[in-house]
């Protein structure tokens, strides 16, 4: 069974800097797209920013701000999130679709509270 493995959330003054990684049980090159969702409390996840088929895309509320990544020599996928802001708090999940498949793969998440 495929995992995915979050790490690097933690809390952190608005302004400030997170950088979030993403480690899957498999090679990194078998996903056809693999990003990050998030999902404040008490409200619905919503994507943030993904690589399909090695494009990089955003959400609008984080353009300029997040950057996303693939370490292939790590198997990982960073989020670096900069001018973190108090409506960025949530739990941030890595999500990955293999090729071959429809089926998404979810971490189980890695808090990210940005203080006022």
């Amino acid at each position: 069974q495929v995992h995915l493995v979050e790490s690097g959330g933690d809390l952190v003054q608005a302004g400030g800097s997170l950088r979030l990684s993403c480690a899957p049980s498999v090679n990194i090159f078998l996903f056809k797209n693999i990003g990050w969702s998030r999902q404040p409390l008490g409200k619905q996840r919503e994507w943030v920013a993904s690589i399909k088929l090695g494009s990089t895309n955003y959400t609008d509320s984080v353009k300029g701000r997040f950057t996303i990544s693939r370490d292939n020599a790590k198997n990982t996928v960073c989020l670096q999130m900069n001018s973190l802001q108090p409506e960025d708090t949530a739990l941030y999940y890595c999500y990955g679709i293999r090729y071959g498949s429809d089926n998404v793969i979810w971490g189980r998440g890695t808090q990210v509270t940005v203080s006022s």
